[in-house]
């Protein structure tokens, strides 16, 4: 669930800003203890993502549940341009690399976590969510000539290897543990930074806000997904209150509204603080998927999770340097 910046810092996996705002610096007094409380709701928000996804695949096809995601959070999005009175990009050439991301940022890994919680738990889901600064790093070392490799990244993507494994349960032979589910899940997080990745490369200094190029972005996403689901599956023929709740608040709150937080944090503690909350979404979706849905929960989970954000921190952090 995570947004791309263009920084040159490799970024964590949250939702979908093809553009940062400027950072302007934290604030202090009422505004710190503010931006803490949003952060921690954005934290809450991302984490139940995947007890939603889980909720709403009981009623609907994957394809749909993903197709509901990003159309919610696109009327949002386009909900607050309309109030804000803001246009949605244009020229072709920027329609066509938001159709590009389009397809890597939400249309196919929202498609593959919801085709994975078909058969893992949301809690798994969200710990293989959390492996995509590893994934990113990785593939930056190659795309992006500015992030060099060093012995602390390789350290990093090193313990979240060990992490993966952990978390899986590699020296029991995987037991337990659905391989195709796990598969997806990893494979939806590895698009993230691809995404990414192309992002920068293409739509780094577009004009236009986060907000327009985003709610543009999952326009197109609603029309590829409403494309495949129309080609792949058949319509519903009921529509149970609880599924139909949960795809709504996963697209309006986890895509529309979240996105519009992050944005505020990202302006206000900078993007390397606002990128932190990453780490607390496998925390948070762990807790719900035990509480709410009553997941089994065994010990190498939390530790292998750990091992993972570890790793991920490790890979995402820069030595300092002498004044």
């Amino acid at each position: 669930m995570s947004a791309p910046t263009t920084s040159r810092r490799a970024p964590s996996p949250a939702p979908v800003n093809p553009v940062a705002p400027p950072r302007t610096g934290p604030k202090s007094g009422t505004g710190a203890l503010d931006w803490r409380l949003r952060f921690a709701l954005l934290s809450v928000v991302w984490g139940f993502s995947f007890l939603l996804i889980k909720v709403g695949t009981e009623a609907f096809a994957p394809f749909q549940v993903a197709l509901g995601r990003v159309l919610f959070g696109a009327l949002a999005l386009l909900a607050v341009l309309l109030v804000r009175r803001e246009r949605l990009p244009r020229g072709r050439r920027t329609w066509g690399h938001l159709t590009v991301a389009a397809l890597l940022l939400n249309t196919a890994p929202f498609s593959l976590f919801a085709y994975a919680e078909q058969t893992i738990p949301s809690s798994l889901a969200g710990i293989c969510n959390a492996t995509s600064p590893l994934w990113g790093m990785a593939l930056s070392l190659v795309a992006l000539s500015e992030d060099r490799p060093t012995r602390r990244r390789f350290a990093g993507l090193g313990l979240g290897f060990l992490g993966v494994l952990t978390v899986l349960g590699a020296w029991q032979g995987f037991a337990g543990i659905d391989g195709r589910g796990t598969a997806l899940a990893l494979l939806a997080s590895l698009c993230y930074p691809i995404g990414w990745i192309y992002v920068r490369r293409t739509l780094a200094g577009t004009p236009g806000s986060p907000v327009a190029l985003t709610g543009a972005q999952l326009m197109v996403s609603t029309l590829q997904l409403a494309a495949v689901s129309a080609l792949f599956t058949s319509a519903p023929t009921a529509f149970p209150l609880w599924p139909v709740l949960a795809v709504a608040a996963l697209g309006a709150l986890g895509t529309g509204m979240a996105l519009q937080m992050q944005y505020g944090l990202v302006t206000e503690v900078g993007p390397t603080t606002a990128q932190m909350v990453t780490y607390f979404i496998p925390v948070i979706a762990t807790a719900a998927g035990v509480l709410v849905l009553g997941e089994q929960l065994h010990w190498n989970t939390p530790v292998g999770a750990a091992v993972v954000l570890a790793g991920a921190a490790l890979t995402q952090s820069r030595p300092r340097r002498p004044a």
